[in-house]
């Protein structure tokens, strides 16, 4: 079995930065791609960033330039690096991560439980 935690949600004014982090334990082998969602009030659960197991990275045209997604190996951390936060960035940030499973060598997705960024205005 694999668990996600995450951390780093909070409270923030716009302009403020923030950096989420998500950790993986339990029976990993290997960990292909990780990515980061988002699901703001009232909306759909969004891709925000991705990279994946080579080191590409890519990113939703709403945080380019804001946002940076990092990971540490050593760690099996991903972490999501987010500047200059405004208010639309609101929402709970869910990582989501590709593992190749040590005991039964299944590759599945696991996702964290959430943590929520508010932007106060």
């Amino acid at each position: 079995q694999v668990q996600l935690v995450e951390s780093g949600g909070g409270l923030v004014q716009a302009g403020g930065s923030r950096r989420l982090s998500c950790a993986a334990s339990g029976t990993i082998f290997s960990i292909n791609d990780m990515t980061w969602y988002r699901q703001g009030p009232g909306k759909q659960r969004e891709l925000v960033a991705r990279m994946i197991d080579g080191g590409s990275t890519s990113y939703a045209d709403s945080v380019k330039g804001r946002f940076t997604i990092s990971r540490d190996n050593a760690k099996n951390t991903v972490y999501l690096q987010m500047n200059s936060l405004n208010p639309e960035d609101t929402g709970v940030y869910y990582c989501n991560v590709e593992v190749r499973d040590s005991r039964t060598w299944a590759l599945r997705t696991y996702w964290g439980q959430g943590t929520q960024v508010t932007v106060s205005s």
